[in-house]
């Protein structure tokens, strides 16, 4: 089996990037696996929090060895969303055994959808210190991860599924481009919090540029800028029409 790992930050469209993926016919995804384990370990106040603990394994390096091991399922690629904020105090040994794609998103539209559920944001809320980081050290250890910005990803997002398929050497398929609309069966709990947008969607929406930043925003804004920078450089980059 193939087994991939999206590490994105939050408001990224990485649920509607999951539900693409979940329209494939060979293929099973998993919503978070680590989230419990996040919120054991940092006492982070999310909406839904205790709810999430109550229903998930919270150890997250038995997590990973459960998904790791599983060699019973009748799929051929397994998708993980995870969220590169929700990798801290585990054994990454795993990393060299998965496909890994980092979803990066300019900070400028992150920032006031994410503020909205946590006010006091900082720059490891959005993940984008740690993918920088977390990108550098699969690179040093003879990985081939790839990076996709969601903007890219909406401008022409049958272009870019394609140029992901082939990295992943697995078949691009059009049923990746629209779902129906409402939750799939693999949405994890906490999805009445954070999921609204996606649930009313049926494809990925088209790019729309966002309003500029708030004063108050600034600060978070360009400690997080250099991390995109970086990350983006590397990035697939959309044909234009």
């Amino acid at each position: 089996m193939k087994r991939i790992c999206l590490w994105s930050g939050p408001r990224n469209i990485s649920t509607a990037l999951m539900y693409s993926f979940a329209q494939r016919r060979d293929t099973h995804v998993i919503d978070e696996p680590l989230y419990g384990h996040y919120l054991r370990i940092t006492n982070a106040d999310h909406p839904g929090r205790e709810e999430v603990i109550k229903n998930m394994n919270c150890d997250g390096n038995s997590v990973m060895r459960d998904i790791m091991r599983d060699k019973e399922s009748n799929f051929k690629i397994l998708f993980m969303k995870q969220m590169s904020h929700h990798l801290q105090g585990l054994d990454n040994e795993f990393l060299q055994k998965v496909d890994n794609i980092f979803l990066i998103r300019d900070p400028r539209e992150v920032i006031p959808s994410l503020t909205i559920q946590l006010p006091d944001a900082k720059v490891r809320d959005t993940g984008l210190d740690i993918q920088w980081k977390l990108y550098q050290l699969l690179i040093s250890k003879g990985g081939n991860p790839v990076i996709i910005d969601s903007r890219e990803l909406l401008i022409n997002p049958e272009f870019i599924l394609t140029k992901l398929c082939a990295h992943l050497k697995i078949n691009y398929s059009k049923e990746m481009l629209s779902w129906n609309p409402g939750p799939i069966n693999e949405d994890g709990i906490w999805s009445k919090y954070w999921y609204e947008t996606v649930h009313k969607s049926s494809t990925f929406m088209p790019y729309k540029p966002k309003p500029d930043l708030q004063k108050k925003f600034l600060p978070l804004y360009n400690k997080c800028l250099p991390y995109y920078n970086k990350l983006y450089k590397h990035a697939l980059v959309a044909k234009r029409s």
